[in-house]
């Protein structure tokens, strides 16, 4: 078992390889950016309230689409099935790559990624500062789902699970 040191180059890739441990969904955030459609793949995306419906996201200060999420007023959390893997990776690498997926936009002008497990239509309500990253909080203005399986992220890996497993 490795021992976390906060402040060294050792502790942060302990620490890193800790955080590995927990397995998360993987979701793609969509809005309507100064040059378009703008896309960003997250994994670190949880509920906060039921009651007002509110979720959280947090990007990374230094990732080039930053300031235009940071920024937007509205946004598309879109829940990855476990069959668009190649969804997950395209907006990972960059954001503006929207060719082949439709025109389709939620009311407020996010665009909306086709079969996906779950999306979230969102209004922007606070900002914190997280550290290296910020805590995007946002309303849940709409929600829908369809059946399915979906990507996971663990370990530096995606894949799916065996139901009922």
């Amino acid at each position: 078992m490795a021992f976390i040191t906060p402040g060294t180059a050792t502790g942060e890739l302990a620490f890193r390889g800790a955080l590995a441990q927990f397995a998360t969904g993987v979701t793609v955030l969509t809005t309507l950016g100064p040059r378009g459609p703008l896309g960003m793949t997250v994994n670190s995306f949880t509920s906060v309230s039921l009651d007002p419906p509110l979720i959280l996201w947090c990007p990374a200060h230094g990732s080039a689409r930053y300031r235009a999420f940071a920024g937007a007023t509205h946004y598309a959390v879109n829940v990855l099935a476990e069959d668009q893997l190649d969804l997950c990776l395209r907006f990972a690498r960059t954001g503006e790559d929207f060719s082949g997926l439709g025109q389709e936009r939620n009311p407020e002008g996010a665009p909306i990624l086709p079969g996906c497990l779950a999306r979230f239509d969102c209004a922007a309500t606070a900002t914190h500062d997280g550290g290296d990253h910020a805590i995007l909080v946002a309303r849940v203005l709409r929600a829908e789902t369809r059946e399915g399986q979906p990507l996971l992220f663990w370990d530096r890996r995606y894949g799916g699970f065996a139901p009922g497993s």
